[in-house]
């Protein structure tokens, strides 16, 4: 591994079983796009992981990159009163990893997960590995059980 982040997002994918390699691009990706073009792969199958503050607390919210995150409607989907994009502060101490490589898992602690139901459609999805030069490939029931994650849509039909 490149990176001790890299290190603990494959210590937590092999705690739950889950066999897949992570790559290593020879450029950063920090957005979802960007990743989709390094790989060739649809946008929607880029598994986008966005922290959000939920009257104060770290929530994370796994995407598809195809969608963009209706905080009003997801806060009220889960309960809460308002949702509000992290800051660069509260993402680290949450996670344990910057903004642009932020991975389902390999956080210092469990963090409220929601997952993206559009992210189904794709056989293989994909995720950070803990740094923007990083992605490994799973299924969707891998990132739910990985996570804990509750399925929710992230926008309105």
């Amino acid at each position: 591994m490149r990176h001790e982040r890299n290190a603990a997002v494959a210590r937590d994918l092999a705690a739950a079983g889950i066999e897949t390699e992570m790559r290593f691009l020879d450029a950063e990706t920090h957005t979802a796009k960007a990743a989709a073009e390094h790989l060739g792969v649809a946008l929607g199958a880029i598994a986008n992981s966005l922290v959000f503050s939920a009257d104060g607390e770290p929530v994370l919210i796994m995407t598809s990159g195809a969608h963009r995150v209706d905080t009003e409607f997801v806060a009220d989907r889960i309960g809460r009163g308002k949702l509000r994009r992290a800051d660069p502060a509260m993402v680290r101490a949450a996670t344990g990893q910057v903004i642009g490589g932020v991975a389902p898992c390999g956080h210092p602690a469990p963090v409220e997960t929601y997952v993206d139901i559009a992210l189904a459609e794709f056989p293989v999805i994909w995720a950070a590995g803990g740094t923007a030069d990083s992605l490994f490939p799973l299924r969707y029931d891998q990132l739910l059980a990985l996570t804990d994650g509750r399925e929710i849509p992230v926008e309105p039909d």
